[in-house]
């Protein structure tokens, strides 16, 4: 059996499950008392993946959203920041790993994924990728037993990365995660202001967005194809920058948790 490793423990997030579930539990706690209630279970959510000192609290609430969900799959993309590839890419391991145990890939999934021609199976990609591992101490936390597929986006059009998302859209078991920042290194007005807008665009369905405005945007811009097409629509849970939690404000980085609701959903 092949494990891709905890990469960023100790880095991103704490090593130590004591203290990693302390940190995940207090966020988890704060995001709760905030929460509007009623909320129903969305199909989707945007968290950032920045360490849990700077972006954990605004992951939280959506993380919060979802919580006792009875989801089995989950479909985890995230940008690449370390490896440049033309694509997407799937891991060929079968387990990925966190202080806080093994999660299984799911095989047939990674199999339908790698039907589309943008996909290839590139474990390079995932070895030191950080904007995926670090939703998945919170998926351990907030889900019980789920499967992951694990997709790290590279130099792709959005279309190709919705037409991967879309067949499991439509199955209700499985919960969509887009892992993105939004705006890096302006000082904390500007961002501010910079991450309003971006907000603001997501909200009206308005995109696309660019990578000065989202790290991840190619993965949110899948997002709002599908979200057009399918009536999907989103909510804004929370969105602060490095400067509101352990940075300072000179040069900040945006973080936003936004959840993704079945029209038909919110009309009952």
């Amino acid at each position: 059996m092949s494990v891709r490793p905890a990469a960023v423990a100790g880095l991103f997030y704490p090593l130590e499950v004591e203290e990693l579930t302390a940190q995940i539990f207090q966020s988890l706690a704060i995001a709760e008392r905030e929460l509007p209630t009623g909320l129903p279970l969305p199909r989707a959510i945007i968290v950032p993946h920045a360490g849990y000192v700077y972006s954990g609290l605004t992951a939280a609430f959506a993380y919060q959203s979802i919580r006792g969900a009875q989801f089995k799959r989950v479909v985890l993309l995230g940008p690449a920041h370390r490896v440049g590839f033309y694509g997407m890419a799937v891991p060929e391991v079968d387990r990925y790993r966190t202080p806080l145990g093994d999660i299984p890939v799911d095989q047939d999934a990674v199999r339908r994924a790698l039907g589309h021609t943008q996909v290839q199976a590139f474990d390079v990609a995932h070895a030191e990728e950080h904007s995926l591992e670090v939703q998945l101490p919170f998926l351990q936390t907030v889900l019980d037993d789920f499967e992951l597929l694990p997709i790290c986006v590279g130099m792709v059009e959005p279309q190709a990365v919705s037409e991967v998302m879309e067949p499991f859209l439509h199955e209700e078991e499985t919960l969509i995660v887009i892992s993105s920042d939004l705006s890096h290194f302006h000082d904390y007005q500007s961002a501010n202001a910079i991450d309003g807008v971006t907000v603001d665009a997501i909200l009206a369905l308005n995109g696309p967005l660019d990578h000065e405005q989202a790290c991840g945007a190619t993965g949110i811009n899948a997002l709002l194809i599908l979200a057009e097409k399918y009536g999907l629509l989103p909510r804004l849970l929370d969105c602060r920058n490095s400067g509101d939690t352990a940075g300072d404000k000179m040069r900040v980085v945006g973080y936003a948790s936004i959840v993704w609701f079945e029209q038909e959903v919110l009309n009952e």
